[in-house]
């Protein structure tokens, strides 16, 4: 949550470009933003409540030269979105600013302490005080990054940070604890940023701060250092890496929102993430890296816990039933947010998978690190090359379909559910529990799925009619079973998100325990039936008989050749036939296109739905 971008160099657009950094950030937070740069008069502050465009349009037609700056676009956690609370945030004299994401725990023991020596705050933030507590450390310092350091020693929580100082003109220094920051280095100049899509317009060339690191940046140089909890800080050598896509992918492409975009991308999205990936001579998977691990590591595991947040914990759901159905591995899904607070059992052959697009909500990330202490294998599955818990966990594997700008997930998680029927093949053939001829009648339907995407995508005017019809009303009630039931869930999430319907995802099998008291004429009910083949199916028609006799309105997502439902649902949207253990991928974009455009039909800003952020970095 919250975008941080900054740039010190030869040119002198510094306000241009990040203002430019920050437009890319603001799905990570956008309800006020600010800029602090460096002038020849002196290093001076901008801050406005709401979007980045009303903080550019309060710099009018000003030409400014400044060569260094940095700027945040804020979600806020302490204080109210206002002027005063944006960042960045000054000391008193006006000498040291700071941009800030994370959550600064110990912030009203160090602000009692900072008054009670004459500091005269002006926020109601945790951020300010990071500002006065370095300035309280540069009477003793005359290097802007020791000072940082030495206030550091003093913090406790998560933090990503750049400061800059009047002290030390054309400096930046970054630190970073749990929150993610990226060093951008160009021959004009080096950049900084929470995100790499901030930064791929100017360079290719990363630098990813690892925790309890600093960088320092001038127009000319860079450096990194550890810094501890005495206060030292120790040099140290990064690898550069290169960032693998461009800014090409970030844009809309002529779509009117991401979210939309990204729904279409589905096609694409699910054939990169199996792209090179399938065996079929051998029934199997090829991911390397799992592979890594050898033989006898796989075959060590005994039970794997997949933990997650939000559309990745739904995702982990469905893997759950694909990898005991193919896999025959006992799974776990936990959410993020419990599972370090519950004391859980890990056994030595115990494996955590991390689901995560991000690769940096900090649930997902205290998770990994629980295990890992414990001396539990950890696995991820990320979209983000070069993120905190990609270069943390023992091995994974990466989605690989570039950028996700909109907030509501909605490629990526039908990228997880593909890349987890891929652990369930790699799984399953390695150790010797998953027979050929079924391995490859899944592999046939994974190689099925992105035309049967396009199909669906090609009646999109269908549920763009279902949203208008049923898009009015304030509650919704979705159901599934089985595979679907994770898909419930999630479409459920989605209609929230970005409609702000009040929306509740059940289990049809659930429904008489409590959610049918609330079936009438104004509470449609979205079921996904499945296959007639399926085990759960005269079921899930039985519970919508149910509701049909309580006048509930009806919405179902079946298959093709579905003679039985037409009868007893209101409307139906039809997708292709495919296996069970894949029919949530093309369940689930229905919904997705019928909470955006319900969203879309009720005035909301779907690509930034209110109190929401696309990474969740702070618990």
């Amino acid at each position: 949550m919250c975008g941080i971008f900054g740039y010190v160099g030869k040119n002198n657009d510094a306000v241009d470009i990040v203002l430019r950094g920050l437009e890319c950030l603001e799905y990570r937070g956008y309800d006020s933003a600010g800029v602090a740069f460096e002038t020849p008069d002196g290093i001076f502050l901008k801050k406005r409540t709401g979007r980045v465009s009303v903080l550019a349009d309060a710099f009018g037609s000003e030409s400014l030269v400044s060569n260094c700056a940095i700027a945040h676009t804020r979600w806020a956690t302490h204080g109210v979105p206002s002027d005063a609370n944006a960042h960045p945030h000054q000391c008193c004299k006006g000498k040291i600013f700071v941009v800030h994401n994370g959550i600064i725990e110990n912030y009203l023991y160090i602000k009692e302490v900072l008054e009670r020596e004459g500091h005269v705050f002006v926020s109601q933030t945790d951020t300010e005080v990071l500002a006065h507590l370095i300035e309280r450390h540069m009477t003793r310092h005359t290097r802007l990054e020791d000072a940082v350091v030495s206030a550091l020693h003093y913090v406790k929580g998560t933090f990503a940070l750049a400061v800059v100082s009047s002290y030390e003109v054309g400096k930046i220094v970054a630190a970073r604890r749990s929150s993610p920051l990226i060093i951008g280095l160009s021959d004009k100049g080096h950049f900084l940023a929470s995100d790499t899509s901030a930064i791929t317009s100017h360079t290719k060339k990363a630098v990813y701060l690892d925790d309890d690191e600093i960088a320092v940046l001038t127009a000319n140089s860079f450096s990194f250092f550890n810094f501890y909890a005495n206060g030292e800080k120790k040099k140290r050598y990064k690898p550069i890496d290169t960032i693998d896509w461009d800014t090409e992918q970030a844009k809309k492409e002529g779509f009117e929102h991401y979210m939309l975009k990204e729904i279409h991308c589905q096609p694409e999205s699910v054939a990169d993430s199996m792209r090179g990936r399938l065996v079929e001579e051998r029934g199997g998977a090829k991911l390397g890296g799992l592979e890594v691990l050898g033989d006898d590591k796989i075959k060590d595991i005994k039970r794997i816990v997949i933990t997650g947040c939000g559309t990745a914990y739904y995702a982990g759901m469905v893997g759950k039933y694909m990898l005991e159905d193919y896999a025959g591995i006992p799974v776990e899904v936990d959410l993020a947010s419990e599972f370090r607070y519950r004391n859980p059992v890990l056994d030595k052959d115990t494996a955590l998978l991390v689901v995560s697009q991000s690769g940096e909500t900090a649930d997902s990330l205290a998770a990994l690190r629980y295990a890992k202490g414990k001396g539990n294998l950890t696995l991820g599955l990320v979209n983000a090359v070069g993120s905190s818990i990609a270069r943390e966990t023992d091995a994974g594997v990466f989605n690989h379909i570039g950028p996700e700008i909109g907030v509501a997930s909605t490629k990526a998680f039908t990228s997880e559910i593909v890349i987890l029927a891929l652990f369930s093949l790699f799984f399953g053939r390695s150790r010797g529990f998953l027979k050929e001829k079924k391995a490859r009648e899944l592999i046939k339907h994974l190689y099925l799925l992105p035309p049967q995407i396009k199909k669906i995508l090609e009646t999109e005017d269908q549920i763009k009619n279902l949203a208008r019809k049923y898009g009015k009303y304030d509650d919704f009630l979705f159901l599934g079973r089985g595979y679907n039931y994770p898909i419930a869930l999630e479409g459920a999430l989605k209609l929230k998100e970005v409609s702000y319907i009040h929306a509740e995802g059940y289990s049809a099998g659930e429904m008489k325990h409590g959610p049918l008291a609330l079936v009438d004429k104004n509470f449609p009910t979205m079921a996904i039936v499945g296959s007639p083949t399926s085990n759960t199916y005269e079921k899930v028609l039985s519970n919508l008989e149910e509701i049909k006799a309580r006048r509930g309105p009806i919405v179902a997502i079946a298959e093709k050749g579905d003679k039985k439902i037409s009868g007893i649902a209101d409307d139906v949207f039809y997708i292709p036939q495919t296996t069970e253990a894949l029919s949530p991928v093309l369940s689930v974009v229905p919904l997705q296109l019928f909470a955006y455009y319900s969203g879309v039909f009720r005035g909301v800003d779907v690509d930034k739905p209110r109190n929401l952020a696309k990474s969740v970095t702070v618990e």
